[in-house]
């Protein structure tokens, strides 16, 4: 094939204490990231620093020169860029002549070469104005032409900044945001009252998070945080911003293929195991003997998947609840537990049964709080080979699913604990209701399989179960799944079991 023509490019890069601060390239492209022939030159610097010669800063070989070499000096540069310098070399003459010019009045004279003051700031070189160019570029293309898959790659840079501890991050996802707000669809959307496109609100839940991780920053100086949170109070401010669970009225509910349903949710993820990828690698200063990166990680997991918490408003928020929690489920899915896991697991497990009203498998909880079947679930299967007990007493506890009691439970003595709604007879907008109902199918089943054999533990299930589903069709699906994991092939008839899914049977009739 013919090769492009060569092409001879002047390339200048200013640094500052190991930082690229500045770079101009004679090719003229314009880009958020620095051209081929800035990178080159770099590349050539790095890999061959003898080739590229380092000059003392320009005052200092000034300081070494007589007078006549200093005139000469003055006048071969006048006369090579005469058209260029002459008018500021005449003025700057005149200037220094006069004893009460503005010039005379400064000691010493200015030097490009030798760099910022060791206390300045120094940062790596940003082009904020191709920043904001091409943000506003891929907004205005909405979702076409891969503008959603070139925003992610600029999310992913001020991620790599973050993680470089570059001050850049922050400075290009203000950048980012600014563009963000200043969309002409936001004010549409509102004007309106229509909801964003699934794929633009995924664009601000990054948004989010990406502010999140750098405001709880632990490197970053109090004067740094007081600046952001200025900003981010002057965007939460504006009358476009968008809610953070979604509009409050105009979202209908079509969840059909919005959220996994059934036993088929996460395979009342399996397969790919990566345990080798995570390994135990020693923090530096110890909290307990034994303790790791990776055993505090799994616990600040464990500690947030088990915090009670509100379900939102909003249809898109409740879906991110979801959406979310099971995620993070299956980045702990991947992880094979030893025996220092599994001490974190029991440990967690027993504060969050015993701890106050921040937990939400407590004693008490809100009527509104979002269930745990997801996480008991996940927390029963791992917990199970090692504390059978504590593994069904979470699952057991996690059962509840105080929106849909009714009213007159309230009275009920021997359910002490029992806090109900302050409004009467109030159903919420839980949108994601169905999917949460099949969470909690989900769980009683998980329980049901490894309850077989042991009478006591199969009564208890049973209770829960006639206790907290309110569904019949998934009570019976349970008993559709007793019936089956009691007649096993490879065993006898469970009696127990089948006596189970009787009672299930024959409570849907009634």
């Amino acid at each position: 094939m013919q090769s492009e023509p060569e092409t001879v490019c002047n390339v200048a890069i200013s640094f500052d204490r190991c930082k690229i601060t500045s770079v101009t390239c004679s090719c003229g492209n314009k880009d958020i990231f620095y051209c081929a022939h800035v990178v080159a030159l770099s590349l050539y610097r790095i890999r061959k620093p003898d080739q590229v010669k380092l000059h003392l800063p320009i005052s200092e070989t000034l300081f070494q020169m007589n007078r006549d070499q200093l005139q000469k000096f003055v006048q071969y540069l006048i006369t090579v860029h005469h058209t260029e310098v002459l008018p500021t070399a005449q003025k700057l003459a005149d200037e220094i002549l006069s004893q009460n010019s503005e010039i005379n009045q400064v000691h010493g004279a200015p030097d490009p070469t030798a760099g910022a003051s060791i206390d300045d700031e120094n940062c790596w070189h940003l082009d904020e104005e191709q920043v904001q160019e091409q943000v506003k570029l891929f907004l205005s293309q909405g979702g076409y032409h891969g503008s959603g898959k070139q925003l992610n790659l600029l999310f992913a840079k001020v991620r790599e900044m973050l993680k470089m501890r570059d001050s850049n991050g922050a400075r290009m996802l203000t950048l980012i945001t600014e563009q963000f707000m200043a969309d002409p669809r936001l004010s549409l959307w509102t004007q309106q009252g229509t909801a964003m496109t699934d794929k633009y609100r995924q664009l601000w839940d990054e948004l989010g998070a990406l502010w999140m991780c750098i405001v709880l920053n632990p490197h970053c100086k109090l004067e740094q945080k007081v600046s952001w949170l200025t900003q981010l109070k002057k965007w939460n401010g504006m009358d476009v911003c968008p809610w953070e669970d979604g509009n409050h009225g105009n979202e209908l509910p079509n969840l059909t293929n919005a959220l996994p349903q059934g036993a088929n949710a996460n395979q009342e993820n399996m397969g790919q195991c990566k345990s080798l990828e995570y390994q135990h690698l020693p923090a530096h200063k110890f909290l307990e003997e034994g303790e790791s990166y990776l055993t505090l990680a799994v616990e600040v997991a464990l500690i947030g998947l088990g915090q009670q918490r509100i379900m939102p408003d909003g249809l898109y928020a409740q879906e991110k609840v979801c959406r979310n929690e099971e995620q993070l489920i299956s980045k702990l899915q991947e992880i094979e537990l030893d025996d220092t896991l599994v001490k974190i697991f029991r440990k967690q497990a027993v504060f969050l049964l015993e701890a106050g009203p921040y937990s939400g498998l407590g004693e008490v909880i809100h009527r509104d709080s979002v269930p745990m079947h997801t996480f008991a679930k996940y927390l029963f299967t791992c917990l199970l080979p090692h504390d059978a007990e504590l593994a069904y007493k979470s699952a057991l506890r996690a059962m509840r699913l105080l929106v849909l009691e009714s009213m007159a439970s309230l009275g009920d003595t021997s359910r002490p604990h029992h806090i109900a709604s302050v409004v009467p007879n109030r159903y919420p907008r839980w949108f994601t209701l169905s999917h949460i109902e099949s969470q909690q199918c989900e769980l009683a089943s998980t329980m049901l399989t490894a309850a077989k054999g042991d009478v006591r533990r199969l009564e208890t299930v049973l209770e829960s179960i006639q206790k907290n589903i309110h569904s019949s069709s998934h009570i019976f699906k349970l008993a559709q799944d007793a019936f089956k994991i009691a007649t096993l092939m490879d065993s006898l008839p469970d009696i127990t079991l089948l006596k189970v899914s009787l009672e299930l049977g024959l409570q849907v009739f009634l």
